[in-house]
């Protein structure tokens, strides 16, 4: 399973906007149920247009909604 280097808030943001289904993200954001259950999961990252249109959908700036967890790497 590949995941992706970032975190992200969206089924918590879901449940603090009276409990929005995945159908009803989707719905706003133009995907499919499967899109978002995906991104929950931490096994899909989104397009940068998506990623914004998750954030209006939900009412949050983008960096509420993912964080990025990158590791610092030097080149030897």
């Amino acid at each position: 399973m590949t995941t992706v280097p970032f975190t992200n808030a969206i089924r918590r943001l879901r449940f603090e906007r009276d409990e929005m289904t995945q159908q009803a993200l989707a719905d706003a954001c133009g995907v499919t149920r499967q899109t978002i259950n995906a991104l929950e999961a931490g096994r899909y990252g989104p397009s940068l247009e998506l990623a914004f249109r998750i954030g209006l959908a939900l009412d949050v700036p983008l960096t509420d909604v993912f964080q990025w967890q990158h590791t610092n790497t030097t080149a030897s």
